[in-house]
């Protein structure tokens, strides 16, 4: 799952801004759960919760997707030091 999205230009930071995001949302539909709905508090908080839970996922999915860019950034970097002629780019 984290090739495809790497591969389709998904990116971790793009993961930890929409985890950030789901922070801010949720607190925004708490708050605004709370003062427009007839539900009260309790149905507020449900809704927080329920859009607050999509943050861990975010975050690990980011976390999954740094760590894959990492280890394939180090594998682009052993191939290209395998290709170099012998002596060359060594001081």
């Amino acid at each position: 799952m984290l090739r495809r999205l790497h591969k389709s230009g998904v990116k971790a930071e793009h993961m930890y801004l929409a985890g950030m995001a789901s922070v801010v949302l949720a607190f925004t539909s708490w708050v605004l759960s709370r003062r427009f709905e007839q539900g009260g508090t309790a149905r507020a908080d449900r809704w927080g919760i329920f859009i607050g839970e999509w943050a861990p996922t975010f975050f690990a999915m980011g976390n999954g997707l740094r760590t894959y860019e990492t280890e394939s950034e180090i594998a682009r970097q052993s191939v290209e030091a395998d290709r170099r002629p012998a002596g060359i780019g060594i001081r």
